[in-house]
């Protein structure tokens, strides 16, 4: 008589322990055990428990290769949901398995688990695994299957898929799925005064493994209710016409400010500001270091001189690489929406701005269309102080259309919302490239999903309080695709392309730099461990089918795009894997966790201009400024977005912190705590930095960068 330790863990979450029953039964190279009831005195699998068990065989299994859970009623109880997180299995030598599991089992079905160590197809050669790797796949890519949205853009989940899947009982007897969640969502919610709904009847059938925790569900809403209450109560959210007063702006987040909110609100008009922002806002992607002057912005030295000074000129700061641009092209043709019933307006600027001597970052010009003309003059830092604000705040209008279309929503969310797709219909679990990027695509779907049915949809809250309304958005996204590069995908790339490495103050770039290398050298540790050659990396069609895949659902099989649709040396593999894992976190920490600060006052990221971009100089005012601005409803809608997206909800995960133990290996071990020992140097020198800066960024502190895109 042989016998096997089993030692099972259930998660500490709400609702996680079962009364159903749960058998196992071993698979091993020499045989098979009976299925045995995992049963002792007193609950079983209670949440948070550890119990032991075991399993009698008449004679040894050899090596362990597949574990079999199997869960069945119990009694007349209704059946529940079972968070098994691992179970280790001791073989009557002595020997351990360790087998993770970390998802939520639902109904009644079998499920089956391999030992934790990763193994890539190649290093498969026994039938039973490698039919094993082919029906997990198959059940997975069931359950996760492809939409198109709207052309032109990345593909993404069908969760129509999960409702046919739960009516399917077969899905139950096949069903493999991981877990990047722990919970249960709400269902379907109003908040109140809030202009949309945090839930909708189809999120009920969300996958669970994918689908909002209890904990962040129920902290997303606690997040919103005080200040949509407040705007409510105050009547802010139902009035329309314009602001009486600046001011008045000031007290629509009377309760929810923050040091850098109020550092906006006090600098937002100087030049110096307007400058940083660029550098260190929300979108600190635009910058491009001019040699020359392109023919459609026609400044001349006579315009600028009297900032530049009697020491210098235009063509010689062109020369010493002072000279950049942000241009906004991809609004000249964007479609322009109503709001409250009133026409609404967008620009196409050019903004160009000089690096002076002393390092800070000035705008020097502003035409407010791809045309030059008489009806398009160059506004400069010389015009009167209304027509000169008007123009840096139609650049900041820009700012925010580009932004959250383009470099927050296109490039994090959806292109993430690809790769988590990917990876989980084209990688099995025991796949070393998957256990690296689960952390990293942790509730992606579900806020995607969350995303889709209240911000993106006909009269959702893009329709709602952008100037573009969702047409625009759809534009937007689909000609921002069409024109994504690898380079700008990576980093230290994108950096070296636009000029800027060399920026002072430039804080977005020296803290991104420092956590793309930290999680390079994570990355190439992990790689080089499973993939020691060109051939293993080639041979590995699990891992050339998920490449492809990306390339075909995100990027459209574009060759122009420059990503590869394969992939052929360990290196190559190195800096797609630190791409997709710095986008996932660091990308969308550095693009999103500012939203708040740097648009609760509302002139510094307006989502809406309510007159033309003016042809001449000399006619702004006060009044026809506030006239331009969003009217006091559509102010108050869009700042509560802000608040919700910058507030992360509860049960977070910080880049680097991975409580579910994947790896079971010693070496991928090692190479995790010396990534989270970087990312602690790293959290201490940019805490040390902000102590000595007027305004701190702490975006791209390691700590509160979340590992995926959840919120």
């Amino acid at each position: 008589m042989a016998v096997y330790r089993l030692c099972v863990t259930t998660g500490p979450y709400l609702k996680a322990g079962t009364l159903d029953n749960i058998s196992a039964t071993l698979v091993g190279t020499c045989g098979e055990s009976p299925k045995q009831r995992l049963d002792r005195v007193g609950r079983d699998f209670a949440s948070g428990s550890v119990q032991k068990y075991k399993v009698r065989c008449s004679a040894e299994l050899g090596e362990i290769l597949l574990l079999r859970l199997h869960k069945e009623r119990y009694a007349f109880f209704r059946k529940d949901s079972w968070y098994c997180s691992h179970i280790s299995v001791t073989a009557p030598d002595g020997t351990v398995a360790h087998f993770p599991c970390y998802q939520w089992i639902e109904g009644y079905c079998t499920v089956e688990l391999r030992p934790g160590t990763a193994r890539t197809i190649c290093q498969d050669s026994l039938p039973l695994l490698l039919d094993h790797r082919k029906r997990e796949l198959q059940a997975r890519q069931e359950c996760y299957r492809w939409k198109i949205y709207a052309p032109g853009f990345p593909r993404m989940v069908d969760v129509s898929s999960f409702e046919e899947m739960e009516s399917d009982k077969k899905f139950a007897l096949t069903k493999m799925t991981p877990c990047v969640d722990q919970g249960d969502s709400p269902g379907n919610r109003y908040l109140p005064g809030f202009p949309m709904k945090i839930d909708i009847p189809s999120l009920l059938h969300m996958e669970p493994n994918i689908r909002y925790s209890a904990t962040k569900t129920t902290s997303l809403i606690f997040n919103i209710i005080p200040a949509s209450l407040g705007m409510k109560i105050r009547g802010l959210l139902d009035r329309k016409g314009s602001w009486k007063k600046l001011d008045d702006i000031r007290n629509i987040f009377w309760c929810h400010k923050t040091f850098t909110s109020e550092y906006v609100t006090e600098h937002w008009c100087e030049d110096n500001f307007f400058g940083y922002q660029y550098l260190n806002g929300v979108n600190p992607v635009m910058l491009h270091c001019l040699s020359s002057l392109p023919s459609k912005l026609p400044v001349t030295n006579d315009m600028v001189a009297p900032l530049l000074g009697p020491d210098t000129c235009l063509q010689a700061e062109l020369e010493r690489g002072n000279i950049f641009l942000a241009d906004y092209w991809i609004l000249e043709e964007a479609p322009v929406h109503c709001l409250n019933g009133r026409q609404q307006y967008v620009a196409a600027p050019l903004c160009l701005l000089w690096l002076n001597p002393q390092g800070a970052l000035l705008p020097l010009a502003i035409q407010l269309s791809q045309t030059p003309g008489p009806n398009s003059p160059i506004f400069l830092p010389t015009d009167s102080d209304w027509d000169w604000l008007l123009a840096k705040t139609w650049v900041r209008n820009s700012e925010f259309l580009v932004h959250e279309n383009n470099t927050h929503f296109l490039c994090t969310h959806l292109l993430c919302e690809a790769f988590s797709m990917a990876t989980l219909r084209q990688l099995p679990l025991c796949h070393p490239v998957y256990k690296l990027l689960l952390p990293h695509t942790r509730y992606t779907l579900q806020v995607n999903t969350i995303a889709r049915a209240t911000l993106l949809n006909p009269e959702g809250l893009v329709d709602k309080v952008t100037s573009i309304g969702r047409r625009g958005l759809l534009y937007l996204m689909s000609t921002g695709l069409a024109h994504f590069t690898y380079t700008n995908f990576c980093l230290p790339d994108s950096l070296r392309a636009r000029g800027v490495l060399t920026i002072p103050n430039y804080y977005y770039r020296d803290d991104g730099l420092k956590i793309w290398a930290a999680i390079e050298s994570f990355v190439s540790e992990i790689v080089g461990y499973y993939y020691p050659s060109d051939a293993s990396v080639q041979q590995d069609s699990e891992l050339q089918a998920w490449v492809g895949e990306i390339f075909a659902q995100a990027f459209l099989n574009r060759e122009s795009s420059g990503f590869p649709s394969h992939l052929c040396t360990p290196g190559e593999l190195v800096k797609y894997l630190t791409a997709i894992i710095f986008n996932c976190s660091a990308q969308h920490a550095a693009v999103n966790s500012g939203q708040h600060d740097f648009g609760a006052w509302m002139p510094n990221a307006p989502s809406s201009m309510r007159q033309p971009p003016p042809q001449t100089k000399g006619t702004t005012t006060l009044k026809s400024y506030l006239d331009t601005l969003p009217e006091v409803n559509i102010t108050c809608n869009n700042l509560l977005l802000f608040w919700l997206v910058s507030q992360e909800p509860k049960d977070q995960r910080p880049l680097g912190t991975y409580p579910d133990e994947h790896f079971t290996e010693e070496a991928p071990r090692r190479s995790i705590a010396t990534f989270q020992n970087r990312l602690a140097q790293i959290s201490k020198d940019i805490r040390e930095r902000n102590q000595g800066l007027p305004l701190p960024y702490a975006y791209l502190d390691p700590p509160l960068i979340e590992n995926s895109v959840s919120i």
